[in-house]
């Protein structure tokens, strides 16, 4: 899936994040998270904060500097969400509301991933720093 480039790597608050210099419509494709397809056994040897599980079998290390997916944050009111390809090889980032320039592209990375790296006093997303 080609999508156009309408976003851009900058400063975040919780370090570099992807924001929109174009404005998406719901539902859109923003970005493929991309990387090396490793087996479970290999990430849980492995651990990083880039890896995005396929399924119980397969995970994508996602830490290369290519993968620019790699610069959505999470947030705990995200307005992007990741979903899957039919065959579960692919990881696909859409756009869960309208987004306006500007905006910072997130998407909850899922309580796992919160409970054991992010925790609840730690959280940097836009909505928690609000609070």
């Amino acid at each position: 899936m080609e999508t156009t480039k309408k976003y851009a790597v900058k400063k975040s608050s919780a370090g570099l994040g992807l924001f929109a210099v174009a404005e998406y419509k719901k539902g859109e494709l923003i970005i493929e998270y991309t990387g090396e397809r490793i087996t479970e056994e290999e990430a849980n040897h492995r651990g990083g904060k880039y890896l995005f599980e396929l399924n119980d079998n397969w995970t994508v290390d996602g830490k290369g500097r290519e993968n620019t997916a790699r610069y959505l944050n999470h947030s705990c009111k995200p307005n992007c969400y990741p979903e899957l390809s039919e065959d579960e090889t692919q990881i696909f980032i859409y756009a869960k509301h309208a987004i306006k320039v500007g905006e910072e592209l997130t998407y909850n990375y899922g309580k796992m991933y919160f409970d054991q790296l992010i925790g609840k006093d730690v959280c940097r997303c836009a909505p928690c720093l609000d609070k």
